[in-house]
């Protein structure tokens, strides 16, 4: 495998009893770049990062990060933010950050330095003092991200970054996550929201109850689907994302919709037409989004697959509790 690969996964697979978590994945991160594993929830993302870190053991296949098998030396070059937070709620926040700087094998002095430093940016200073407990759950988030990347790692895995945080604050995580890239680390993370990936990352992956669908340069993978979409913004009538002569599909939000015109379809000849019954202040021309592509390829929305697992889990709830 090229040393240009910060990550290597190869053909994993994990089982639960019967479940399989993930089956026969293989993934490839480029040195450098920001790689979006993506998929409605249950799809395996949690489970392969967590085969990543060494806590859940593959069944099969081999991992492999800046050329080697995990080992307690290699994760003091990787930071590592769970799904689940970990933040000890008694510990006061400089004594929390300090204890996972040392574990890192952070210097005493070098852990003060950046604790507080990253603590100023994120202007928790004056929680320093603080129990965790006392903290809101934004606000602890943020501390879990301090410990995540306060040693300077050379790979970053995230899990989830932005669950939980207020619009201000998922602004001010993705600057960082584009500042540390350009600093030249490896950001992996996770997540089910496709408009994050595609404001932020280089290459994806795309999962979808347990197996791969799709990987590779996210430009190369819009490229191959086309431009057969057209993005509107209308106010007023909306049968014309009905009208068979042109529109093969649509993705409908209100005011806003996102089109798949049929092979043969002029995007002039549909304008044209619009603009008779609606007023139209958008009108492009474009590569088609991840939701499209994930929905063409699976034939559902991750909205849709999430919608039903959640169905599924209250219904299994009910049921345990009669």
């Amino acid at each position: 495998m090229s040393s240009n690969y910060t990550l290597a996964v190869e053909n994993v697979t994990k089982r639960f009893d019967n479940f399989t978590a993930v089956d026969s994945l293989s993934l490839h991160v480029p040195e450098g770049t920001m790689y979006g594993l993506l998929g409605p929830n249950g799809a395996g993302k949690t489970t392969t990062l967590r085969m990543i870190m060494n806590i859940t053991i593959p069944d099969s296949g081999s991992v492999a990060i800046l050329g080697r098998p995990m080992s307690e030396e290699l994760k003091e070059h990787i930071g590592y933010l769970p799904e689940e937070r970990g933040l000890y709620p008694k510990m006061k926040v400089g004594e929390t950050l300090l204890f996972f700087g040392e574990i890192k094998g952070m210097t005493s002095t070098n852990a003060r330095s950046q604790m507080d430093l990253w603590l100023g940016r994120m202007d928790l200073l004056s929680w320093k003092e603080k129990k965790v407990n006392e903290l809101s759950k934004g606000m602890q988030q943020k501390i879990q991200f301090i410990a995540t990347i306060m040693n300077d790692p050379e790979l970053i895995i995230l899990d989830e970054p932005f669950a939980g945080l207020d619009p201000v604050n998922a602004d001010f995580l993705k600057d960082v996550m584009l500042e540390l890239k350009k600093r030249g680390r490896t950001i992996i993370f996770s997540t089910h929201r496709m408009e994050q990936v595609e404001k932020l990352c280089d290459n994806i992956c795309l999962i979808n109850k347990s197996k791969k669908i799709l990987d590779g340069s996210l430009r190369e993978i819009k490229r191959g689907y086309g431009k057969n979409t057209v993005i509107v913004e209308y106010d007023g009538d909306d049968s014309f994302m009905h009208d068979e002569r042109f529109v093969q599909g649509s993705n409908n939000y209100g005011k806003y919709a996102e089109l798949k015109l049929k092979p043969d379809a002029s995007p002039q000849e549909l304008l044209r037409s619009m603009v008779e019954k609606t007023t139209i202040t958008r009108f492009e021309v474009a590569e088609p989004s991840l939701n499209e592509i994930f929905k063409e390829v699976v034939g559902q929305s991750v909205e849709e697959l999430n919608a039903e697992d959640q169905s599924k889990r209250r219904g299994m709830f009910a049921t345990a509790t009669r």
